[in-house]
């Protein structure tokens, strides 16, 4: 028979997929629209740029850092995007070089996360000056997009499935082969883990901070484009609170806020789970305003399961330890 340790552990590790079931089958019984392929595309579609960035919001929390800018990003790269391609750019430069910005500024964060300032101080920086670089460029205006190219990376479809929830796929994928079967990925769990310890092995603990926020910047950069070709207009309002769904995602999914521990498909679980729930409560003709309500409710008790969660597994730590001295 199962001990309460292995409950527990079952639990963290599979509890997000397991509830997420259980809400399909509990909005498939409440409304009749909710189970169909073209309603699971659309709540898949809706999430793909939160699955985009949440990747690599991922390394950055397993890290034990934070990065409250990716929304304020998005909005810069956003009104750039549009504006670029007003003025004549071509596509095939515009995206490369929105691309570029976002690892910049993702490079930015966490430069001076490695000097030791405090990733939520820095990026919570990093939040107002991206959103207001945005307002400065656009002078708050929104700007319409025509490219077609372009159009089509938001609203394209290969075969039956949105190109949105291709790329969302291809970045997902990714983001686990490198965390779970790269040398860079241990380490990134290792700076997480113990830093100290990681740095006394040789691990260049300040450049895997660096690479990291560069990666979720340049990840923000793309869920950016995705968000700007599917509303065909490039807004500096754009990504308002997007961090948070990120965050929420990845914390849901079982990344620990405390870093050494990450999982890239919980990772999506969590993303697509917020997005079920407020596709059900929107069927259910839930007032819009309640579904952000228990938006910041799942989130709080996402917050609070991984603390209670982290400071369990420590507690194990060291009753193991002490049994082991016994012996």
């Amino acid at each position: 028979m199962p001990d309460r340790r292995q409950i527990a552990l079952f639990a963290v590790r599979y509890g997000l997929f397991i509830a997420l079931i259980l809400w399909i089958i509990a909005m498939s019984l409440v409304s009749d629209r909710f189970f169909t392929w073209l309603n699971f595309l659309n709540v898949a579609r809706q999430a793909a740029p939160v699955i985009i960035i949440a990747v690599g919001m991922t390394f950055v929390i397993a890290t034990a850092g934070i990065d409250l800018s990716v929304g304020s990003l998005v909005a810069l790269v956003s009104v750039l995007t549009a504006g670029l391609l007003a003025l004549g750019w071509p596509v095939a430069l515009v995206i490369p070089l929105a691309l570029l910005v976002g690892l910049v500024a993702g490079a930015v964060n966490g430069f001076f996360v490695q000097l030791g300032l405090p990733a939520f101080v820095v990026t919570l920086a990093g939040l107002t000056y991206l959103r207001g670089l945005a307002f400065v460029y656009s002078d708050g205006y929104a700007t319409p997009v025509t490219d077609e190219v372009l159009i089509w990376l938001g609203r394209g479809r290969i075969g039956e499935l949105h190109v949105p929830i291709i790329l969302a796929a291809m970045v997902a994928v990714a983001g686990w082969f490198v965390l779970d079967k790269t040398r860079f990925g241990l380490h990134v769990l290792a700076v997480g883990g113990r830093e100290d310890a990681a740095r006394v092995m040789g691990i260049k603990t300040r450049r895997i901070k660096v690479i990291v926020y560069a990666i979720t910047g340049a990840l923000a950069a793309l869920g950016a484009i995705v968000i700007t070709a599917r509303l065909a207009n490039g807004s500096p309002n754009a990504g308002i609170m997007l961090e948070l769904d990120v965050i929420a995602a990845t914390v849901l999914g079982g990344t620990s806020l405390f870093g050494g521990a990450a999982t890239i498909a919980g990772t999506v679980a969590g993303a697509l789970f917020l997005n079920f729930v407020r596709n059900g409560l929107n069927l259910m003709g839930v007032n819009p305003f309640w579904v952000q309500v228990a938006t910041g409710l799942i989130l709080l008790l996402a917050v609070l399961v991984n603390v209670l969660a982290n400071r369990r597994v420590e507690e194990w730590a060291r009753l193991s330890g002490k049994d082991d001295d016994a012996d």
